[in-house]
């Protein structure tokens, strides 16, 4: 699907689209959703809303995934996402350790975002830590996209031009690392 059928799409079918692609492709079809908003075709609060719902809602079906797929799911599908039993093993000692810090920071990662999480189900996460560490990872990151969208949005071919996954995940990360560092930093210490 092209970038300006996504658009018409979203014009045409508004929130009924948006849900369902987010959980899919969340951060450009969140920036896309920010640019449409600034234009007045959505709103920016009900957009704000569904992407954070949608993203959850594709976290929470990556983490199923490991959770009842298991070590199986790896030895069949795991080359497909990126991961292996070595990987697996590693990560399930990061989560045992630094649980809070490995699932937010796997969020974080884009590009690597769904092996941590199906990760985290094969490491048998508490599903409640499980959801908190993603909501607090996923809320900031959704508004950055959002706004990203939203304030920059007219210029999108220059931005489509300039800006690869790669470079908006390390805007992101400069932003936000400050934040994380403190959540972290609150979170191991206990609330």
């Amino acid at each position: 699907m092209s970038f300006q059928q996504i658009i018409a799409f979203l014009i045409s079918y508004k929130y009924f689209f948006l849900f369902p692609i987010v959980v899919v492709e969340g951060p450009i079809i969140t920036v896309i959703a920010g640019f449409l908003s600034s234009l007045g075709q959505l709103n920016v609060f009900i957009v704000y809303g569904l992407v954070v719902i949608g993203d959850l809602t594709g976290d929470t079906i990556s983490y199923m995934i490991g959770r009842w797929g298991g070590v199986k799911f790896i030895k069949r599908w795991g080359h497909y996402v990126g991961l292996n039993i070595k990987h697996i093993e590693k990560l399930e000692k990061h989560f045992d350790k630094h649980t809070a810090s490995t699932i937010i920071l796997g969020k974080l990662a884009y590009s690597i975002e769904t092996p941590f999480l199906i990760s985290a189900g094969i490491a048998k996460v508490s599903y409640k830590k499980f959801f908190l560490y993603t909501l607090i990872s996923t809320l900031p990151k959704s508004l950055l996209f959002l706004l990203i969208g939203y304030y920059f949005g007219k210029s999108y071919s220059k931005i489509n031009n300039y800006l690869d996954y790669t470079s908006v995940g390390v805007i992101f990360l400069i932003v936000i690392s400050i934040a994380i560092y403190f959540i972290i930093k609150k979170l191991n210490r206990g609330w």
